[in-house]
Formats: structure tokens, C-alpha cells, sequence
């Protein structure tokens, strides 16, 4: 079954709800951005949270020692490295990091292996124009990398077009924040909702169909 994570969460409310409809993992934003948090606001939110839920802080270009320290303090179980992250820095941290590349920035094969990660994540390049083609690319993308490694499906994901996105790609995992959003870090639990019985459904029937 596709694991999904809730991405860009800042409040207690919108965390357990995604727990309850079934997310397997949650993301907080330590880099800057409309959603981020301050360790301790974090903190707070993964004290009240049930056992087996990953914790994902986001970064970028964060000085590694900063990072370990905010997980640490955090209790989180992954870091998800947005910058320009080396393959000795994500070493640092593995088995507990996850390398976000965009088609843009993805290297070669060669490139890619020499990172040292729990998995790698597609995304859309930020601050650039949507681009539902790109968008497609990206997941045709994905697809071709499931031989290096578990991939993380994220960009532009939204209720609609996940089925799509997961039939395409056939990713470990997808990714999803603004697309289950009333506003930036403010979750529609009916979109959130509505976003995990889509993707754990179709996870559901590719597996039954096997």
C-alpha cells in the first residue's frame, strides 16, 4: 500500500486528524516559509501524538549540526533535505534522511546512488509556474528511479489527480501540503480526508490485484 505523508503541519488539530484518517507520516517546516515552526511549537504537537507515525522535519541548507540538534529535541525520525545537501551530509544522517531532487537538480544514476538515504523525493521546483505537463514528466520520472531506491512522490498533489499520480509513478510514497489546504498551514479536513482514502485506496486495489 502507498504511504502518505501530511506535509507543512502546524497545529495539533490538523495533526490528529491526518492521523486519523490514516496518515503515516506527518511534516514540519523548519526552513523558511509559510508554515514554518519553531522547535518548541513542534515539540508540543509530537508530545500528543499516537506511537508508529513517522515525524519528518523539513530543511534547507540547515547546518547539519542545527539539524541533528532540532531532531533530537524534536523527537523527530527524519530529516528531508530540500537544499543542496551533499552526499557526505546526507551520509551523516543515515539512515534517517530523505533527499528531495527536482528534474532540475536529479543527477545522474551514478549521482543519485552516491547518496545515502532512506529514500528520495520528486518534487516541482518551488517559486516557478505550475506546470501540469512538467508535472507529468515528473511522474514518469519517478518511475524510472524505483530501481534506486524507494521514491517519494510530491508536487502539486491534490485529491484530484493522486490516482494519477500513483498509477504513473508507482511511487513508495506520496507527499501532499498545499493541496489539502484552506490556506498555507491551515488543513481542509475534508480535502485531507478525502486525499488519504484516495491514495490508500488505489495502494489498496494494485495490491489485491497482484
Amino acid at each position: 500500500m502507498v504511504k502518505v505523508k501530511i506535509c507543512g503541519i502546524t497545529n495539533l488539530e490538523d495533526a490528529l486528524a491526518a492521523v486519523e484518517y490514516g496518515a503515516d507520516a506527518l511534516g514540519f517546516v523548519f526552513a523558511p516559509s509559510p508554515r514554518q515552526m519553531t522547535s518548541d511549537a513542534v515539540r508540543k504537537i509530537v508530545n500528543e501524538l499516537p506511537p508508529f507515525v513517522s515525524k519528518v522535519g523539513v530543511f534547507v541548507n540547515t547546518d547539519i549540526g542545527m539539524v541533528k540538534e532540532t531532531m533530537s529535541l524534536c523527537n523527530l525520525d527524519l530529516a528531508q533535505l530540500h537544499g543542496d545537501e551533499s552526499p557526505h551530509y546526507c551520509a551523516a544522517l543515515f539512515p534517517r534522511a530523505v533527499k528531495v531532487f527536482t528534474s532540475n537538480s536529479l543527477p545522474s544514476r551514478t549521482g543519485l546512488i552516491a547518496y545515502k538515504v532512506a529514500a528520495y523525493m520528486l518534487d516541482i521546483k518551488k517559486r516557478t509556474a505550475f506546470n501540469h505537463s512538467e508535472q507529468k514528466q515528473l511522474w514518469q520520472l519517478a518511475r524510472k528511479l524505483k530501481d534506486s531506491g524507494p521514491v517519494i512522490m510530491a508536487g502539486g498533489l491534490t485529491p484530484e489527480n493522486v490516482i494519477e499520480a500513483i498509477e504513473t509513478a508507482q511511487p513508495y510514497a506520496v507527499d501532499v501540503s498545499s493541496g489539502v489546504e484552506t490556506e498555507p498551514g491551515k488543513k481542509d479536513h475534508d480535502k485531507l480526508r478525502a486525499f488519504l482514502i484516495t491514495a490508500k485506496g488505489i495502494g489498496a486495489e494494485k495490491r489485491a490485484c497482484k
